[in-house]
C-alpha cells in the first residue's frame, strides 16, 4: 500500500470518527433540553401550587390537596376550589398564550427584541374592551371578553392587509410598521374614551393594568378553546419558521409556503394575545423577556425556542402574582404591576448585552 493511500484512509477514518463524534454531541445535546422541559414542568406544577396555597390568607399544602381530593365545604376549601383554582388556571393559559406569541412574534417578524403589541393586537383588545364598557355598557367579563378579542382579530386582519399591499406583499418591516401605526391609532381612540367617560375609566383600571383577580372559571373555559388552538398551531410552526430564518429565499427552494407560514404565524398570535389580553388585560413584557431569556439558552431553533417559552413564561407570571398577593396583605398588588418592576430591569439588562441572542 503506498503512502498516498494510507494517507487517504486516515483522513477517511478520521472524517467517520468526527462524525459519529458530532453525532453523539447531537444526542447529548437533545437529551439535555429534552431534560430540561421535564424540570420546566416540574417547576411550574410547584409554582402552581403556591399560587394555589399562598394569598391574603395562606394554606398549608395539605389543606390544598384536601381541597381537591376531599372536599368538606370549609371556607378554605371553598376559596381554593371557587378562586384559587380557576385564577392559577387562568394564569397558566395567561402565561403560556403570551410566552408562546412572543416567541412567534420575534421568529415572524426576525427581530429578537420584538413583542405581541409590535402587531397592535394589545392595542386592539384593549380597544375593544373600551368600546365594550364605554358605548354598550356590558360590565360583565364573561361578554366583554369576546369585544377584547374581537379587536385582537380584527387589528391582525388590518394589520396584514397593509403590509401586504403593493406588489412587493408582506415583509417583516412591513408587518411591523403597520402594527406600530394601527396600536397608535387603537390607544388613541380608547384614550379619548376612557377621558369621556369618567365611569368607564374606573371600571378599565384594574384591567388595563394587568390582573388576574376577578375572572371566573367561566371566562376561562369561553376562552380555553382559542388558546389550545393557538398553542397547537403556534408549536406545529417551529419547523418553517427555522427554514424561514434563513430569509424568504432560502425558505422557497426549501418548500416552505412563505405568505402561508406568516398567515398562519398571524393567526396563531391572534389566538395567543388575543384570549389573553381578553382574560388579564394588557401585559407588558412577558412576550418580549421570557423568549429572548429562553433563546439566549437553548439557541435559535424554534422547536426547542416555542416549548420552552411555553413553559417558562406562566412560571414567571405566577411567580409575579403570588408575589402581588404576599407583598400587600389583605390586598394584592396586581400583576400587571409586579411584572412591570420585575421585567423592566431585565429588558434594560438583555438590551445593554453586547450580543444580542440571534434569530
Amino acid at each position: 500500500m503506498t503512502a498516498r493511500a494510507t494517507e487517504r484512509d486516515d483522513a477517511t477514518a478520521r472524517g467517520h470518527d468526527g462524525a459519529a463524534e458530532g453525532g453523539r454531541r447531537g444526542t447529548g445535546r437533545v437529551v439535555v433540553l429534552a431534560g430540561g422541559l421535564v424540570v420546566a414542568v416540574a417547576v411550574l406544577a410547584l409554582v402552581a401550587m403556591a399560587s394555589v396555597a399562598l394569598g391574603a390568607r395562606s394554606m398549608s399544602f395539605s389543606t390544598v390537596i384536601d381541597a381537591f381530593l376531599a372536599p368538606d365545604g370549609s371556607s378554605d376549601h371553598t376559596v381554593i376550589r371557587e378562586l384559587r383554582i380557576p385564577r392559577t388556571f387562568l394564569g397558566l393559559g395567561v402565561g403560556a398564550t403570551l410566552g408562546l406569541a412572543g416567541a412567534l412574534m420575534q421568529s415572524l417578524t426576525r427581530n429578537p427584541m420584538a413583542d405581541p403589541g409590535l402587531l397592535g393586537i394589545n392595542q386592539g383588545a384593549a380597544l375593544g374592551v373600551t368600546l365594550a364598557l364605554g358605548l354598550f355598557g356590558l360590565s360583565d367579563p364573561a361578554i366583554y371578553v369576546w369585544f377584547a378579542f374581537g379587536g385582537a382579530a380584527l387589528a391582525s386582519v388590518v394589520v396584514y392587509a397593509l403590509a401586504s399591499a403593493g406588489r412587493s406583499g408582506s415583509s417583516p418591516v412591513r408587518l411591523a410598521l403597520a402594527g406600530v401605526a394601527l396600536g397608535m391609532v387603537c390607544t388613541a381612540v380608547a384614550s379619548a374614551i376612557l377621558r369621556m367617560d369618567t365611569q368607564t375609566f374606573d371600571r378599565m383600571r384594574f384591567w388595563l393594568t394587568g390582573s388576574l383577580a376577578g375572572q371566573t372559571a367561566d371566562t376561562l373555559v369561553r376562552l380555553a378553546p382559542f388558546m389550545v388552538a393557538g398553542l397547537v398551531l403556534g408549536l406545529l410552526l417551529a419547523r418553517p419558521l427555522n427554514m424561514l430564518a434563513l430569509g424568504d429565499d432560502a425558505g422557497k427552494s426549501l418548500g416552505v409556503a412563505v405568505n402561508r407560514t406568516r398567515i398562519l404565524a398571524g393567526v396563531a398570535v391572534t389566538l395567543l394575545c388575543g384570549a389573553a389580553t381578553a382574560a388579564a388585560g394588557p401585559l407588558w413584557f412577558v412576550g418580549l423577556i421570557v423568549p429572548h431569556a429562553v433563546r439566549a439558552v437553548v439557541g435559535p431553533d424554534q422547536r426547542w425556542v416555542l416549548p420552552y417559552s411555553a413553559l417558562a413564561a406562566p412560571v414567571l407570571l405566577l411567580g409575579a402574582d403570588v408575589v402581588g398577593r404576599v407583598i400587600a396583605r389583605p390586598g394584592e398588588v396586581q400583576v400587571g404591576i409586579v411584572w412591570a418592576v420585575i421585567g423592566a430591569p431585565i429588558f434594560i439588562a438583555l438590551a445593554r448585552r453586547k450580543r444580542v441572542a440571534a434569530l
